[in-house]
């Protein structure tokens, strides 16, 4: 079984149309190698590198004579475990006429490749590529991409059981070798105990007294941590919204599993009735939904923002983007009512539209600037506002 991901490659060919140099980021195993394949299957000149074969790492031990004549477009695979290359890209990139097009991939956010990718500033373009999501794989498999997560081994595994192996043996890769071979020494078994502490968390406020007490680790050292998962894509970090409205407002970050079968390994959830029964079933599903709307609306992290108020008021996400602002409230439910928090909402933010995306079939008007939006339709109704 194969998914295409035709929207993915139109969107990277056409950022290799205007730029020299496209940086296609995400977590591992996310599919990044497959889509530079198919884009490389549409061009008559390719190089391609994989910077983890010691046979490609041989080749570039002067990379400046082997990367310069290079015709076509030039992928390199994994660039976290060379940026020392970063310097070098931006001498070819900077050619007048330069004949080459440079397609990066990487395990790692802009932030954490900051120092080495700053030489390529105003230069680069980034694309960020997620697992699968509902538009990919279609509404008829929302269940599935829910418990099994949208990594494409993890969704395409012919059963739960091998699904949830390749999942258990993803995380032991990631903190025993992944985190290393990005240069940051952390142990094993602190990182792996605190992510999972963070799958009881998730959907909660951070709470840096917390975890570093149950660790033993001070607050910039736990703050790391956070921050690194994050920057590698396995950790989404929801910022309050702190506009000042003459409300005390909450102003501690939410943190979730970026992707929810990752969060049912780490809570050792291995079916979906499993799930079901899980104390932690509304933020799972919470989660979910949250990645597939922002998915549909192409939200940036810097445009997604939760509001709470120490009255009671909240919103569960709040999209700003220019002077739009979209409210969603997320409910694990077929009959969403109407609250006053919702009301509030409306007002305090100036929303344009509140939706309440909940699990029923049907989407339907519930008062003025609010709809409840079944997760199922979420692609066709928010298409028209990406």
């Amino acid at each position: 079984m194969r998914i295409p991901r035709d929207a993915h490659v139109r969107a990277v060919v056409g950022l290799l149309k205007t730029r020299r140099a496209v940086a296609i980021l995400g977590a591992r195993q996310v599919g990044k190698t497959t889509l530079a394949r198919e884009i490389a299957a549409q061009r008559a000149h390719i190089t391609y590198f994989d910077l983890e074969d010691p046979r490609d790492l041989a080749r570039l031990e002067e990379p400046t004579l082997t990367l310069e004549p290079l015709r076509g477009l030039v992928v390199l695979d994994e660039i976290q475990r060379r940026p020392d290359l970063f310097p070098i890209l931006r001498v070819l990139v900077d050619r007048p006429g330069t004949p080459a097009r440079f397609l990066i991939l990487g395990s790692a956010s802009p932030e954490l490749l900051k120092q080495s990718s700053e030489t390529l500033a105003g230069r680069l373009a980034f694309y960020h590529l997620a697992g699968f999501d509902l538009e990919e794989v279609g509404t008829d498999n929302l269940r599935r991409l829910w418990f099994r997560g949208g990594f494409p081994e993890s969704y395409l595994a012919r059963t739960h059981g091998a699904s949830r192996v390749w999942r258990r043996d993803f995380i032991r890769t990631f903190v025993e070798r992944d985190v290393h071979l990005l240069g940051v020494s952390i142990p094993p078994g602190t990182l792996s105990r605190f992510w999972t502490m963070l799958a009881h968390y998730h959907g909660q406020l951070w709470n840096a007294s917390e975890l570093s007490g149950s660790l033993g680790v001070s607050h910039p050292t736990v703050r790391k941590y956070l921050d690194l998962l994050t920057q590698t894509f396995v950790l989404r970090q929801l910022r309050p919204w702190t506009e000042n409205l003459g409300r005390r407002v909450v102003k501690s970050a939410k943190v979730y599993v970026s992707d929810s079968g990752l969060l049912h390994s780490l809570l050792q959830l291995s079916t979906p009735d499993d799930v079901e029964s899980h104390p932690k079933l509304g933020a799972s599903w919470e989660g979910f939904a949250i990645e597939q709307v922002t998915r549909v609306l192409r939200a940036d992290p810097d445009e997604c923002y939760f509001w709470r108020t120490h009255a009671g008021a909240e919103l569960d996400l709040l999209v700003v983007r220019g002077r739009q602002r979209l409210g969603f409230e997320f409910k694990r439910t077929d009959s969403p009512r109407v609250s006053p928090s919702m009301r509030n909402a409306v007002t305090d933010l100036r929303l344009k539209q509140l939706y309440v995306v909940h699990a029923g079939k049907h989407s339907f008007d519930m008062s003025r600037k609010i709809e409840a939006l079944a997760l199922s339709e979420v692609t066709k109704h928010l298409k028209q506002l990406r």
